[in-house]
């Protein structure tokens, strides 16, 4: 178990994997608007009870961790779905690696922001409600 996160490393990339299937849903145009709604909100949901659940010491940190893992999921998973989600598109002047670099960035950015948002949730959620505390060790254990 991680000492900074409060959870093991596969109880990090575990929630991050619940955002997935919107990113393919969503790229390759699946879904309406409500079911999006729910893939994205619900894995939040999920991020936040799990970091309360497991009293994590920090979990801003862990949910940004989180976010992190996210952000590498949602980037590799818009690389292999980009030929079906862009085959309306006409190709860039530019380059396409220009456009594949920068929407990875964007990515990784984009699920770290998302970490960081459910992470102040998860953090005053923590602050504002006794039982989902961190509990302190007992001295000599």
């Amino acid at each position: 178990m991680s000492r900074r996160t409060g959870l093991p490393a596969t109880w990090l990339w575990t929630p991050a994997l619940l955002g997935v299937p919107r990113v393919a849903a969503h790229d390759l145009r699946l879904v309406g608007p409500a079911v999006n709604a729910v893939l994205v909100f619900a894995p939040l949901v999920i991020w936040v009870a799990v970091a309360l659940w497991r009293r994590v010491p920090n979990p801003f940190v862990t949910l940004l961790a989180v976010g992190v893992c996210h952000g590498v999921l949602l980037a590799a998973t818009h690389q292999l779905l980009w030929t079906q989600a862009l085959a309306d598109v006409p190709p860039p002047v530019f380059g396409e690696a220009v456009l594949r670099i920068a929407a990875a960035l964007s990515s990784l950015v984009t699920g770290t922001a998302v970490g960081a948002a459910a992470g102040v949730v998860a953090w005053l959620v923590a602050r504002l409600v006794p039982a989902f505390r961190t509990r302190r060790r007992e001295e000599g254990s």
